[in-house]
């Protein structure tokens, strides 16, 4: 579950799983149901790809994209109702969704002073929200063993590979079968640097496969919950 929480602490919760598994609305949900803020790691990668295809840098080449990732300013507001992500000032929510981003983004992530770069920024993020005392659901694919790891309730949201692709597919359209080969390229991709179809040490699988929304946010609040009583 991660570590107990002690009486007025602030509650940081981890959910980590693959593409499509439905981590953002759930986090969104359960942020919105709790009174925490929200941080979307996944918009800050996406936010990174969009700056490099944006200013020429070849994606595949790892080494430019290394030498030139310190240059941008992202920022990643923490309302769960608006979640902003932006760039140099520049708000992104919408173009970081394209699907040029959408097909470089492992690409990037993968290289390691990247995530070095956004993982530093994730645990500010994280911290600012505690010493505030809001709390904050952080969702990613590694926020419960690498971001941050004492998180007091870690979640691993997941659910079979063709519940996945359409609902990924009822989010953005296109082809059922084209988004269900996408999501397993990026499991492939993600599984080079992060573990996507692993949980965690200590977290608890909540598997969303026949669930609704409502469902899972209602269960994932009841392990915070427990976490906290």
């Amino acid at each position: 579950m991660g570590e107990r929480v002690v009486a007025g602490e602030a509650i940081v919760i981890a959910v980590d799983g693959p593409s499509g598994s439905g981590k953002s609305s759930v986090s969104r949900g359960v942020a919105m149901r709790l009174g925490l803020r929200y941080l979307d790691t996944g918009a800050q990668y996406r936010a990174m790809t969009w700056w490099m295809l944006r200013n020429g840098i070849d994606v595949a080449d790892a080494a430019a994209v290394a030498v030139a990732c310190g240059k941008p300013i992202i920022e990643s507001g923490t309302d769960p109702v608006a979640p902003l992500i932006a760039v140099d000032g520049e708000d992104v929510g919408v173009a970081i969704r394209e699907a040029e981003v959408t097909g470089a983004v492992s690409a990037v992530a993968g290289v390691q002073p990247v995530r070095e770069r956004l993982i530093a920024l994730q645990r500010e993020i994280i911290e600012a929200a505690r010493a505030r005392g809001s709390g904050i659901v952080a969702e990613g694919r590694d926020i419960a063993d690498v971001v941050y790891p004492g998180a007091q309730c870690k979640i691993y949201l997941t659910a079979d590979s063709n519940a996945r692709a359409a609902r990924r597919n009822a989010e953005v359209g296109g082809d059922v079968d084209r988004t269900l080969a996408d999501l397993e390229r990026r499991d492939a991709q993600d599984a080079r640097t992060t573990r996507p179809l692993d949980a965690a040490p200590g977290a608890i699988v909540v598997d969303a496969t026949y669930l609704t929304l409502e469902q899972v946010i209602d269960r994932v609040v009841g392990l915070a919950e427990a976490g906290r009583g």
